[in-house]
């Protein structure tokens, strides 16, 4: 069996961070084991749903690295939700309901006041009540008749999972206007692209047992499923608006990189260090939903900057090569090389580009120690064992050492308190602005 999986967005809005994990963490298991990660865009909705939104879907996703083995759109496939439809219609699983929506609220507001739950009482399935809402002319929308027994199943993530749909209220398939909602179609969906596995939130586990029973009634197999835990912030509490509407797109245009929302995205609420990853494949390999636990994950944004951070830090310079202007030329990789490990983003780097071509406004800090520092510079060519023969001569002459000696050499030649290994920027610089520049001049 070749396992395919599929992650089915609605074009209704921006992909964030929750719903990229469930893509990715279903393009994970299925690569690891060779097998298909197929698109579903889900535009039932017609009112809600926009081309802009499924573009940006596509955009997100082959920015992520996400490569999908297949695609197709929910909306051209209401023929088949209509088969599906007659086909438990014939099978007596799916009748007509004519409450309204404010008569409906009023029967969830009296069992609520007996302390009951609010299960729909199938009061449409009396024939009285029935021929009488027909009469009035209402349009019915249809509801799926759970059994009514206890359904059962191992999950991936959760193991033995057993729920009672006689403690849940019966489906809404179908709407009075005629639109399916999202139960159907994803039960068609997925018999008809032999679903093997659908891996999703545990916000879908209730909605497991209702599609479990659509899947017999239809006489198809029954994937099997993993649900996993939520997102929630630092400190537990369900996520923000801010941080649970936070778009990849967003994410894009800081300067996150992809790799870093991946690892990060994969690795928490698993018994995996969160650690940067050079490669999907990387963790795909290490993919295991023995590994993802049963408490909430928890997304924290400055953890995912941190991460991206140590990222940047490992990358060799053949991955960022064409990315940025400040990178190329034959001193690239030595520039790469010399400023990676101060960068928290990438664009970071035309703020360190500026070290090396200028203009900085160096800060003076010791006048003389400059002056003499000047002075003892070597002709070039230049290289990493420079700067170690240079201030150990300046030190010789002017008595300075440590913080005494480097600080102002900073200060003078970069005019910031901290920054990357001198020795690197040395050669990068060159020797003309570093004159200049412990001069004092803007260079």
């Amino acid at each position: 069996m070749t396992v395919t999986v599929r992650f089915a967005p609605s074009p209704t809005g921006l992909l964030h961070v929750g719903n990229a994990r469930t893509a990715l963490l279903n393009w994970l298991f299925a690569k690891k084991l060779g097998g298909r990660f197929l698109l579903r865009i889900d535009d039932t909705d017609a009112a809600r749903s926009t081309k802009a939104f499924e573009e940006a879907i596509y955009r997100d996703l082959g920015w992520l690295g996400l490569t999908h083995d297949g695609t197709d759109r929910q909306i051209n496939r209401l023929t088949k939700y209509s088969a599906a439809f007659y086909q438990l219609q014939a099978a007596g699983r799916i009748y007509p309901c004519f409450e309204t929506e404010g008569e409906l609220e009023r029967q969830r507001s009296l069992l609520a006041a007996r302390k009951l739950p609010p299960i729909y009482n199938r009061a449409s399935l009396e024939p009285a009540n029935k021929a009488k809402w027909e009469a009035e002319g209402r349009k019915p929308h249809w509801r799926f008749k759970l059994s009514r027994r206890k359904v059962s199943w191992t999950d991936l993530v959760r193991g033995p999972v057993e729920i009672d749909t006689a403690t849940m209220s019966d489906p809404v398939l179908v709407r009075e206007d005629g639109a399916f909602l999202y139960t159907l179609p994803s039960v068609a969906d997925d018999v008809d692209m032999t679903i093997s596995h659908v891996v999703r939130g545990e916000d879908h586990v209730t909605n497991t047992a209702a599609q479990i029973e659509i899947f017999q009634a239809l006489g198809a197999a029954i994937p099997k499923f993993a649900h996993f835990p939520l997102l929630v912030g630092a400190g537990g509490e369900a996520l923000s608006k801010r941080l649970g509407s936070l778009s990849l797109e967003q994410l894009r245009e800081q300067g996150t990189e992809p790799l870093a929302v991946a690892s990060y995205l994969a690795k928490i609420g698993t018994s995996d260090p969160v650690e940067p990853r050079q490669s999907l494949g990387e963790l795909a390999a290490e993919f295991d939903f023995a590994r993802i636990g049963r408490a909430p994950a928890h997304f924290v944004p400055e953890e995912l900057d941190a991460l991206n951070a140590k990222l940047l830090h490992l990358l060799p310079y053949s991955a960022v090569a064409g990315r940025v202007p400040q990178l190329q030329g034959k001193s690239g990789e030595a520039f790469w090389n010399a400023v990676k490990a101060n960068l928290t983003k990438l664009g970071d780097i035309e703020e360190m580009a500026r070290l090396i071509n200028g203009p900085v406004a160096p800060v003076i800090e010791d006048a003389g120690l400059a002056e003499k520092a000047a002075a003892l510079l070597p002709p070039e060519p230049w290289d990493e064992t420079t700067w170690g023969a240079w201030t150990k001569a300046v030190s010789a002459q002017t008595g300075a050492k440590g913080r005494g000696l480097f600080h102002p050499l900073r200060l003078a030649l970069t005019g910031l308190e901290h920054g990357p290994e001198l020795k690197k920027l040395l050669p990068l610089i060159g020797r003309d602005k570093c004159v200049a520049r412990l001069k004092g001049q803007t260079a």
